[in-house]
């Protein structure tokens, strides 16, 4: 909400019934936790962690490198945090202030039709035949559009071996909703790629690597955009956008793992993880995250209770370490590297056919390197930089 009233009573609201069940939260958490303990020690891991990632055969050092990179760049968050207190224009950021836009949406109505040209032209770079394949997909009835009564909110990509993938949106006539048109095919057609040229039993693909197709395309999107854009409003908007999904995914889904990492450490040293020890652990990664220009109100520290993500231990870095694979592979495709799209489309024919740090491989993305994440940081650096300068 633009009113900062809403926003702050929305918060303590919200946070103050948590707060009525943190005893019980905890419980069901720590239990959570012992429960992951138990299972890695009785299977000989040395960790829950690295129980939790042999599945994907992902080396524990990727999930330890991320949280190094991410804490080396942390001043360009805090910068973020600085940018972002100024432009709204307050003497105090809260912590209820972080998800309010910066500037105000472009006033501009896309209408479907115009969305779709949008998203084909914003995606060439990709090459005729993916513009072939999304007008197949627009043209062919992948796509359920609209609103409707009894209709489920969101939007998602979905589907069945031997059918073309299916898109639930539910399309507004807004720049935003572009976006999640470019995003959902960009999973469908990961989806059919990976169909068509893989067996039943290696053409699903694996989390790790679910969210680079869709993110990648977002990322040239944006680009488009911007290239082609001759409002400020528009173009601020933009990257306004651009960067909270930095903040929103790399940032805080890596302050989430880490988390994790904590409160699993914790226990299998044999502390009791309380209540109070979760919530002192939780606020001080905030405080360390988002630095000295906000406040970090007290009720933050409660936000641990009611990730869902948690319960499914080591989960929420493969978004993290996706979006920078996304932003590295698109990076390389904007600056035209010789044989980039081609690697691409057979990263997105592969399913899980290899594992999931060799599939990033033949796009010469290498997650057990620090380069990913930190040229995905350096991209939200000149995004910020770039945004500085048009507000």
């Amino acid at each position: 909400s633009q009113n900062r009233d809403v926003r702050k009573a929305a918060f303590e609201g919200l946070y103050e019934s948590y707060g009525k069940f943190k005893n019980t939260l905890a419980a069901t958490y720590r239990a959570n936790v012992k429960q992951a303990g138990f299972f890695a020690k009785a299977r000989k891991y040395e960790s829950s962690l690295k129980a939790a990632l042999a599945g994907s055969h992902i080396p524990v050092e990727v999930y330890d490198s991320l949280i190094e990179s991410v804490h080396a760049h942390l001043p360009a968050l805090h910068e973020y945090v600085k940018v972002r207190k100024e432009k709204l224009g307050v003497e105090e950021l809260h912590m209820y202030d972080l998800y309010v836009p910066m500037v105000g949406e472009a006033d501009k109505k896309i209408p479907y039709e115009e969305a779709k040209e949008i998203v084909l032209n914003g995606l060439a770079p990709l090459g005729e035949d993916y513009q072939e394949l999304l007008k197949k997909g627009f043209n062919e009835g992948w796509i359920d559009v609209y609103e409707n009564e009894g209709k489920r909110s969101g939007a998602y990509s979905w589907g069945a071996y031997g059918t073309h993938p299916y898109v639930l949106l539910n399309y507004q006539d807004n720049l935003n909703n572009v976006f999640t048109l470019a995003h959902e095919m960009g999973h469908a057609l990961h989806s059919y790629h990976s169909d068509e040229t893989q067996d039943y039993i290696y053409a699903g693909y694996k989390i790790f690597v679910a969210e680079v197709a869709s993110t990648c395309n977002e990322a040239l999107l944006i680009r488009y955009l911007l290239d082609h854009s001759k409002d400020d409003t528009e173009k601020a908007y933009l990257l306004n956008y651009f960067l909270e999904q930095f903040r929103s995914t790399l940032f805080r889904q890596t302050m989430f793992a880490e988390f994790e990492k904590l409160a699993h450490a914790k226990s299998e040293a044999g502390e009791t993880l309380t209540a109070e020890v979760l919530c002192d652990m939780y606020y001080d990664l905030n405080k360390k995250y988002f630095g000295d220009e906000i406040v970090v109100d007290k009720e933050i520290a409660l936000e641990w209770s009611r990730i869902p993500h948690f319960y499914t231990p080591f989960y929420v870095y493969q978004y993290s370490t996706g979006f920078s694979a996304a932003i590295a592979i698109s990076s390389k495709i904007l600056k035209g590297e010789p044989g980039i799209v081609q690697k691409y489309k057979k990263f997105l024919s592969s399913g899980s056919s290899l594992d999931c740090i060799d599939l990033l491989k033949i796009c010469d993305v290498d997650m057990t390197t620090k380069e990913p994440v930190e040229e995905a940081l350096k991209v939200f650096e000149n995004t910020l930089e770039e945004f500085a300068k048009i507000i």
